[in-house]
């Protein structure tokens, strides 16, 4: 099962795999504290798509539109797919830091993810 959590908050999950997808490190959290499994952070957004994006939510269909199509031939998205599968009898949780729990980048992820291993 796939699911989406904030790296800044408690995790409600310990059993999954746990896996960052930002590109950039979260402010102000310790690597022991993210409890992570896996940092893949090429498979977040562009640096130019993140800084455009800038969390606005009115920009989020487009920034969707933009970060489904950066995802097309990218490597680290092929390699999460892998994972995906590799790890399919515990959960996959992916992790973000933006503040917005509908608006980033692990929402899109699960959406994508959901929709190629069905």
């Amino acid at each position: 099962m796939l699911k989406v959590e904030r790296i800044y908050n408690k995790p409600t999950d310990m059993d999954g795999f746990r896996i960052l997808v930002d590109r950039l490190w979260p402010r102000g959290m310790s690597k022991v504290n993210a409890h992570l499994d896996c940092w893949l952070k090429e498979v977040g957004p562009s640096n130019d798509l993140r800084k455009w994006f800038g969390h606005d939510p009115a920009k989020y269909p487009e920034f969707k539109q933009r970060y489904l199509a950066e995802l097309q031939g990218n490597v680290a998205y092929e390699i999460l797919k892998e994972m995906v599968t590799n790890h399919a009898d515990q959960n996959i949780i992916l992790l973000y830091g933006a503040k917005d729990p509908e608006h980033n980048q692990a929402v899109i992820l699960k959406e994508a993810l959901e929709k190629a291993l069905g």
